[in-house]
């Protein structure tokens, strides 16, 4: 099982379909960056310095500053600075982010930890914009950590699976859906207490968990933008290593050609031709429908080897 884990993790880059462990793998490289920078710049008196610059890629609660830095509503949700804190937020996405991925696949795994993040800093802002008890805090809220994400996961996961056993030390088997239901119950008990953004935070994540899947059950996937920024990415760098990829087929595909080729030729395509091309318009077509991860590694050759001609 841990062989599995560490050989998965160091790995987590060069496989497809491997978005758990991609997530978890950022993290970590994240917060070893941040601990190297603390200490180092801390002992050589520059502490001032890493907190200013950590601060501008944490989650503001005042929109004023969230505005000077709207990319700390991404980048927050990668953040950690406590051994703990990071420790039980990447448990807890493995544990609960496998069973997610066993129902509905890598992406929307990958879809539900963003957007848990993006819901549990908006309703963080919202909250403390809002409601008095925060008024006289704002401009000092920083928020960061995957706990949004996490608990967007941890619930997508009740959600999908409920009667899901879990083995607790000391409890024995433990049905995941009274494991999210405590969870959630904890951060609204202490959303008004010392780490309430965090809580606040958890609250929104474990919302936009429940309602994910919701409404992927009723037809309607609200990951997709997600999913095409992140296809948009792969195949950006995929055409970098040389594998131009096209998405979308036109109907009228008797002029389309789905890689840029040059030719002199004035000779009609033989047969041979004809059927290679209707077997690339059919791999598009799967990419289109599933996405690259979806191939066979016999598919993947034939589109690398098309790309080349």
């Amino acid at each position: 099982m841990y062989g599995n884990f560490w050989e998965n993790l160091r790995n987590a880059f060069r496989h497809d379909n491997n978005s758990l462990f991609k997530l978890i793998a950022i993290n970590i490289l994240v917060f070893m960056v941040l601990l190297v920078s603390r200490v180092i710049l801390t002992i050589t008196g520059f502490g001032d310095l890493y907190s200013a610059g950590v601060s501008k890629f944490m989650m503001p609660a005042s929109l004023p500053k969230l505005i000077t830095q709207p990319w700390s509503i991404l980048s927050y949700m990668f953040m950690h600075e406590g051994i703990f804190h990071i420790l039980f937020n990447m448990l807890f996405l493995y544990w609960f982010g496998q069973l997610v991925h066993q129902f509905l696949g890598s992406r929307k795994l990958a879809n539900l930890y963003i957007l848990g993040g993006l819901s549990g800093a908006l309703f963080y802002v919202l909250i403390y914009n809002l409601a008095p008890y925060f008024r006289g805090s704002i401009d000092s809220s920083l928020m960061l950590g995957a706990s949004a994400g996490v608990f967007a996961i941890v619930v997508g996961a009740a959600t999908l699976s409920p009667n899901t056993s879990f083995f607790l030390l000391l409890l024995g088997p433990v049905k995941i859906k009274y494991i999210a239901i405590f969870y959630v119950v904890l951060s609204f008990a202490n959303s008004a207490g010392a780490n309430a953004g965090g809580e606040l935070a958890h609250l929104g994540g474990a919302l936009i968990g429940y309602l994910y899947i919701v409404q992927l059950r009723n037809g309607t996937d609200w990951g997709v933008p997600i999913q095409k920024v992140g296809l948009f990415f792969e195949n950006f760098f995929r055409k970098k290593q040389g594998v131009n990829v096209s998405y979308r087929r036109p109907k009228t595909s008797s002029s389309f050609k789905p890689f840029s080729k040059s030719s002199t030729s004035s000779k009609p395509a033989d047969k041979g031709a004809v059927s290679s091309q209707e077997e690339i318009d059919l791999i598009l077509d799967k990419i289109a429908e599933k996405g690259y991860e979806a191939l066979s590694k016999e598919e993947k050759r034939k589109l690398f080897e098309f790309s080349k001609k």
